[in-house]
Parts: structure tokens; sequence; C-alpha cells
């Protein structure tokens, strides 16, 4: 992953760090999926989806919930996702936020969710692009990846 240069800090993108760190979740759940590998193999069906679950499958719901989530947000939210992956690619610098935001917000055509979910490594873009604004969402990614702790554990 390229490292990016903390610009100026923002204080706030108006979209929330959680909803950021979800939606750069499903990104990198999205980026992990693969060709499918050998369609015609012969393995037992009954785990094939199992061993498979990277593989790319029609009915694979990475996609439909990366595009879900970032229809759901505003269509200001929707341009900062797209002016932040322009910075974690390197189009703009943080130095050229504003102007990043501007070029989003004048080139959203309604498709922002198929327009995002066609970028590889989107997640990592994002990632970088709110670090270089000086917005770390690591720790909110970590919290929802981690279960919680079963309050009252069964003794066995």
């Amino acid at each position: 992953m390229k490292i990016v240069e903390t610009g100026p800090l923002i204080d706030d993108l108006g979209i929330s760090d959680a909803s950021l760190a979800a939606i750069i979740l499903k990104a990198k759940r999205f980026d992990a999926i693969v060709a499918e590998s050998d369609p015609e193999e012969a393995s037992n069906a009954s785990d094939d989806r199992e061993i498979d679950s990277l593989e790319d499958q029609p009915d694979n719901p990475a996609r439909y919930e990366l595009e879900t989530a970032i229809a759901g947000l505003e269509p200001n939210q929707q341009e900062t996702l797209v002016a932040l992956t322009w910075l974690g690619r390197g189009n703009y610098s943080a130095d050229e936020w504003t102007e990043a935001k501007a070029m989003a917000r004048d080139r959203d055509n309604g498709d922002v969710p198929n327009y995002l979910s066609g970028v590889p490594t989107l997640g990592d873009y994002l990632e970088a692009g709110a670090a270089s604004l000086g917005i770390n969402v690591t720790g909110e990614e970590a919290a929802m990846m981690s279960h919680p702790q079963n309050p009252n554990p069964v003794e066995a």
C-alpha cells in the first residue's frame, strides 16, 4: 500500500468514522473475491461453498452489500467517498481536499455505488485517503471485526 503524507486535519468529513469504517470493511471483503478457479472441478458439492467462499459466485453478496451501503448514504457522503478514493489513489493531495470534493460533486452522475464498487482496492484507497487527512479508522474497523465477549459463558 502506498504511504501518503498526512495533510491538513479535517474536523468533519460529513460521514461518521463508524460509517466510513463499515464501508472500508465491505470494500475489502469485496476486493478479496477472486475469479472462480475451476468451475468444472469434481469435488463434493455439499462443501464447495465453504472452499470457494472467496471465489466469485453469482450469489456472492459482497458487491450487493457494498453498493447497498454506499447507496444508503446521503449524496454529500457519497461524494466524500469518491474524493477520499481519489486522495488515496494519488489523484489529489490532502492539500487539494476542497478541490477533490468539488470535482466529486460535479462528476456525480447518480451512480456512485456502481462507480466505487468498480475501483480495485477501494478499501485501501479509502483508508489511505482518510489517513492523508489525519483520520484513522482502524480502531473502528477492529471493533467491527471483533466479537463481543459473552458476559455469561456457560461452563462445560
